[in-house]
């Protein structure tokens, strides 16, 4: 396998393996029959008095059409999902290959169109009462909260550069009074835009809109953090996902027999622990292959001089090799003693068992979510596959509890943004910090005592 630069280079096989698998799966994954409206045969006649979404033309491409014109629906399917799943993981890797920045622009593009997906079901099931500005103030209502979120991360990753720069630093300092001024805006045109005999319904959009904020734009902002952290907490966790989304598709088509949930009827208990088990052999093994790349392991961080991104740095101990000492029970099995491992590969068991108990729940919600308003899909965005919500609904709530174990577990004090505060502070607040400093350090024996001399 070749190395990889501090500016990309090419993915272990078997990652690209994993998301041609997931893709293909997803496509044929249930064998649960929907009628036109997305529903399951025996959901459409208990549930009928919900609010319908119109149904989504076919958008699959003229092209293929012809070519698999031949196929069954099933087979064409098939192929369908397959070519463009193809073009997806192409254009995945070659953005990891583009570096963090573009990685970062792509998901924000990818928020932005899921939360499009959410608001434009709720507008398609309520707009015929002519809600007034909806739509407008759904739009400003993102807006705001992107400001916000993106201008704390600006603040606190491009420290040096805001200080640097007089129209950003005023910015800065008044962030979150501008942030609060232009909710607060919003929230006036909304109670300006209230009609009597809807009010309920505007307050159900007004709720509507803001729980999908909370679930999609503030997900997408803790991915964003994560990516500063290093690259491996961005590609292991989604990858675990998709590895424990296919093996349980695998064991459950073969082996199982137990009912999981009602609201997915083919999820099986046997396919659950069957997915659990392979998902974490999956998150070791492909951890201790990334965690050797610097470009993967590294933080992501701003480089003042260059005003560019810039990965490379020299590994921390979670991602050095180290000896452990094996429990006598795997020790009369195996015959080993020790093993050596990365630190980091330890940490991939508790996000793969994550991502095998809890992730799953994610896509049980969004799916209870399309029954409630019987339709198949979010959208048709993607040919054969859905909307891009249908894509995302795991990785959201993955990317969470990746952002919560880092701060709980893994990430400590940075000197570096320490000292960045230090220099923003006036002359006198320095001398203060830095003699309550000298004589914490000389108490401690840190630093020798120094006699004063009188003049």
């Amino acid at each position: 396998m070749s190395d990889l630069s501090s500016k990309g280079g090419l993915l272990p096989p078997t990652l690209a393996q994993f998301y041609v698998l997931l893709f293909f799966r997803q496509g044929s994954d249930s064998e649960v029959k929907f009628d036109k409206d997305g529903m399951s045969d025996t959901e459409s006649k208990v549930d009928s008095g919900g609010p319908e979404v119109p149904v989504a033309p076919d958008d699959t491409p003229v092209v293929l059409n012809k070519a698999l014109s031949g196929l069954s629906s099933r087979w064409k399917n098939w192929w369908v999902r397959g070519i463009l799943t193809l073009a997806m993981i192409s254009f995945f890797f070659i953005i990891i290959y583009l570096g963090p920045m573009v990685l970062m622009m792509i998901v924000l593009g990818v928020q932005i169109k899921c939360f499009q997906e959410i608001i434009t079901i709720g507008y398609s099931v309520y707009h015929s009462y002519h809600l007034p500005w909806f739509r407008t103030l759904s739009w400003y209502f993102l807006l705001c909260v992107n400001y916000f979120f993106y201008g704390e991360t600006v603040t606190d990753y491009f420290f040096t550069l805001v200080q640097r720069e007089e129209p950003l630093r005023i910015l800065s300092k008044y962030h979150r009074f501008i942030s609060f001024a232009l909710y607060l805006t919003g929230f006036c045109m909304f109670v300006l835009s209230l009609v009597k005999k809807h009010y309920r319904l505007q307050f159900y959009m007004f709720g509507w809109t803001h729980v999908t904020l909370l679930i999609v734009v503030t997900q997408s902002h803790l991915i964003i953090h994560n990516l500063f952290e290093g690259m491996i907490w961005f590609i292991v966790p989604i990858s675990c996902v998709i590895c424990n989304d296919i093996m349980a598709y695998m064991f459950g088509f073969f082996f199982g027999r137990t009912p999981l949930i009602k609201l997915s009827p083919k999820k099986t208990w046997e396919g659950f622990i069957g997915g659990l088990f392979s998902t974490i052999v999956f998150g070791i093994l492909l951890s201790y292959v990334m965690a050797s790349y610097r470009y993967f392991v590294c933080p992501v961080e701003f480089n003042n001089d260059s005003n560019s991104f810039q990965v490379d740095c020299e590994p921390s101990d979670l991602f050095q090799l180290q000896d452990y000492t094996l429990p006598s029970v795997l020790e009369s099995l195996t015959g080993w003693t020790t093993v050596r491992l990365y630190p980091f590969q330890i940490h991939s068991i508790a996000l793969s068992s994550f991502a095998s108990i809890v992730g799953p729940f994610g896509g049980f919600f969004a799916s209870g979510f399309k029954r409630a308003f019987k339709i198949k899909d979010f959208a048709n965005t993607i040919p054969g596959h859905g909307g891009i919500m249908d894509r995302f609904d795991c990785q959201y709530l993955m990317a969470t509890f990746v952002n919560v174990y880092i701060a709980s577990f893994i990430r400590g004090p940075n000197p570096t943004k320490v000292i960045q505060q230090l220099l923003a502070l006036r002359a006198d607040q320095q001398l203060l910090i830095f003699n309550s400093l000298k004589n914490h350090l000389t108490e401690k024996g840190l630093l020798p005592v120094l006699e004063e001399v009188n003049a």
